[in-house]
């Protein structure tokens, strides 16, 4: 699943192909993906593209009637094609530029989402979010305060958007085992010091993902077609019985939520005991 980084990697894409550009047409083949497309993106002509933004894992892009509100899923991409091309088995979205670019939408398993949003302070899914794990309110003190009372497991917990955005199962892994602190124990267990440690080390995996383009899986490509960079510095996600690249001891793996978890005991504490 695309996650924080690959979507600010596919917005900082984009954006220079679309800001001041004008929005000729949109082209919509299928529209059963997740939501239904939403019918005024089918309808917009003409209209000059001010800018395009991220909250969470939402691509924002402006327009003087409104916002379209696009959400990649677990499959989607967008890419800048120079011209209109033929489209394949799963492009469902272009969005076609009076210059010719085209904005291409592709979602293998269509669970992504494009939407219309006249006004983003009503939009219903941008509602209820926490705040960006790169910005100053993102604090150790924030974190701590959270924490509080809190019974669940660290890491699924790091992964609830209502505690701070687009901290998906890759990057809780990493900034855990970044931290030295082991992925079950309770929330509450944090102190102010391993908030503070953590809080940084989810800034710097982030920072370095984004950087280097997303972490490439299996489906995401960055919006000039080519592949991220981050999948090689990964230390412990998806790398089950394989040495720990800090330690040498073996990397091993639980279930959390139903979410593959992967830790180094040597280098992390607190829960697991097994």
């Amino acid at each position: 699943m695309p996650e924080l980084p690959e979507v600010e990697t596919s917005r900082r894409g984009i954006e220079p192909h679309l800001v001041g550009n004008i929005l000729h047409y949109a082209i919509v083949r299928n529209s059963k993906l997740r939501w239904p497309v939403s019918e005024k993106i089918k309808t917009l002509l003409d209209e000059p593209i001010l800018s395009v933004k991220r909250r969470a894992k939402y691509l924002l892009i402006e327009l003087n009637q409104g916002w379209i509100i696009v959400h990649l899923g677990m499959s989607g991409s967008v890419r800048i094609l120079p011209e209109e091309q033929p489209e394949e088995k799963h492009d469902h979205i272009d969005l076609v530029f009076r210059d010719g670019k085209v904005l291409r939408y592709t979602d293998p398993r269509r669970f992504g989402a494009w939407l219309w949003c006249e006004d983003l302070a009503t939009s219903s899914v941008l509602a209820h979010l926490g705040p960006e794990p790169l910005s100053a309110q993102f604090n150790a003190q924030y974190l701590y305060q959270q924490s509080k009372n809190k019974k669940i497991a660290i890491k699924p917990w790091l992964m609830d958007n209502k505690l701070v955005v687009g901290v998906g199962n890759i990057y809780a892994n990493e900034a855990l085992f970044s931290s030295g602190i082991m992925p079950d124990r309770k929330a509450n267990s944090l102190t102010v010091q391993e908030c503070d440690v953590l809080v940084n080390a989810i800034k710097t995996v982030l920072t370095r993902s984004i950087e280097q383009g997303g972490t490439t899986l299996k489906d995401f490509l960055q919006s000039d077609g080519k592949p991220g960079y981050f999948a090689q510095e990964l230390f412990v996600y998806g790398r089950k019985d394989k040495a720990c690249l800090i330690c040498g001891h073996t990397i091993e793996s639980i279930k959390q939520g139903q979410r593959s978890t992967f830790f180094c005991r040597h280098c992390q504490h607190g829960e697991i005991t097994d």
